[in-house]
């Protein structure tokens, strides 16, 4: 089976990766590529949705890379002690402290202040006299970055080196492994953890590092760091593409975005979802590895193989999604698997669902005039096959 290229090298890829699972999917369902992998090396890519979602909640497909001897380039911190690198019985422990904490109540209650701080930086995106903005500077990265600050209790998180550190990890230049990233990112979580706990408040990090299971089992200290790792470089990474994707599928939809207009209370909430399904914010999942053969839509995966699931492709199947590539708003794309399937399923999808919804809401009825800028240039693509977006939105209103 030959291997097809699935990096920033491959021709338009960056730009248009749907074409390449298409034609992948339309071959079949699983697929060796290159480029998958941290040293490029070739591994499975999943493609279909009905695969995808079957690999997602393999029991065999297992996410602890560093205890099957994988990646030796990579070096390990304790940012990788958290549950998407886990599996169970780890992962399920972990994700029970967590929930403990990780509430919707919690998640509900911050309601009131996303709705404040997505109203201040569209009040200091109004100000600009030169009517224009970079949207993603402006406000898909500051709203996640400030919520998730907050809900964790890190005000004073210095933004521009973790932005530097986070985007090292989820979009690291070609050939580059984001071992100083982690290293540096471990640092710094582990000195805002020791402060934290000299100083716990009502956040969660506090109640993460309090928190006791009934048999007194919590958090060691390399759990709490790998845990602020996971839910600050995901809890703002995807939804920063959640907004700015919505918002480039809107504008390059203008039959969509003016049905919206007239109907947001009726349409939002599934736009929403269907902005998840069509360009979602993650176009594959991190890595998975075989722990015995497995066979996934009709084919064999060797034991000991990396394995990728494109959630990109798979919610571009036709199999489960009529014209998949036609952005609808009034589509139901209940199922869709932009936040996962199985184990690992999002734990914050219900806050960036919330995010999502009053931003890009606030923003429509904030700029009725809103259009991409047309002196902008050509867009600058996240590099790689793990997250789906830009760089830089250049607007005008």
């Amino acid at each position: 089976m030959p291997v097809v290229d699935i990096t920033s090298a491959a021709r338009n890829f960056d730009a248009d990766p749907y074409s390449y699972y298409a034609a992948l999917r339309a071959a079949g369902p699983v697929h060796r590529v290159g480029g998958g992998s941290p040293d490029e090396a070739p591994c499975w890519l999943v493609v279909g949705y009905e695969e995808a979602r079957q690999a997602l909640g393999h029991p065999a497909l297992r996410k602890d890379w560093r205890s099957a001897g994988l990646f030796p380039e990579i070096e390990a911190t304790a940012a990788n002690s958290n549950m998407l690198e886990a599996d169970p019985p780890q992962h399920t422990r972990l994700r029970r402290l967590v929930a403990r904490e990780f509430t919707a109540r919690r998640v509900e209650g911050l309601r009131p202040r996303v709705e404040g701080i997505t109203g201040e930086l569209l009040d200091a995106m109004a100000a600009r006299p030169e009517r224009s903005a970079d949207l993603i500077e402006e406000l898909a990265f500051p709203l996640p970055m400030t919520v998730i600050c907050e809900l964790l209790g890190v005000p004073d998180l210095d933004r521009d080196r973790f932005r530097v550190w986070s985007n090292a990890v989820v979009a690291p230049v070609p050939g580059v492994v984001g071992n100083e990233a982690h290293q540096q990112l471990s640092g710094y979580l582990a000195e805002l953890i020791a402060l934290k706990a000299g100083a716990p408040g009502e956040d969660l990090l506090s109640a993460l590092i309090r928190t006791r299971d009934e048999d007194g089992d919590s958090l060691s200290p390399d759990e709490l760091i790998g845990m602020a790792f996971l839910l600050l470089v995901a809890g703002h990474e995807t939804t920063v593409n959640l907004i700015s994707n919505g918002v480039r599928a809107l504008l390059a939809h203008p039959d969509q975005l003016a049905a919206l207009r007239a109907d947001p209370d009726g349409l939002f909430d599934g736009a929403v979802e269907e902005m998840l399904r069509y360009d979602g914010p993650v176009q594959n999942s991190t890595y998975r590895h075989a722990a015995t053969d497995v066979e996934i839509g009709g084919t064999l995966i060797p034991a000991g193989a990396v394995v990728l699931v494109s959630l990109a492709g798979a919610d571009r199947d036709p199999g489960r999604f009529a014209d998949p590539d036609v952005f609808d708003i009034r589509r139901a794309p209940q199922g869709h698997l932009a936040f996962g399937h199985g184990l690992h399923f999002c734990i914050g999808a219900p806050l960036a669902r919330m995010e999502g919804r009053i931003a890009l809401r606030r923003l429509l009825e904030r700029f009725p005039g809103l259009e991409t800028d047309p002196a902008a240039g050509p867009p600058q693509w996240l590099a790689g096959s793990l997250m789906r977006g830009v760089s830089r939105l250049p607007v005008r209103w």
